[in-house]
């Protein structure tokens, strides 16, 4: 009997180590969903911005007359 008790302890025991680590590696994966959400931003940023930097070249470009 006080066998059995110590491998449902051991069992529990492995069970809240599995729970934590699964807690910590969710955490981390949270954190790391937001840096790339800020990463995706400031990238989307600099697309516009290019974006709206060659529509201005383009508009500075002289009008080529058709052959």
């Amino acid at each position: 009997m006080m066998s059995s008790l110590d491998s449902f302890e051991r069992k529990i025991d492995q069970l809240l180590a599995i729970m934590q680590s699964l807690r910590d590696e969710n955490e981390m994966l949270r954190l790391r969903v937001i840096s790339l959400e800020a990463e995706k931003t400031a990238l989307n940023d600099k697309i516009t911005t290019t974006c709206e930097r060659l529509a201005a070249l383009r508009d500075q470009l002289p009008e080529m007359s058709e052959p």
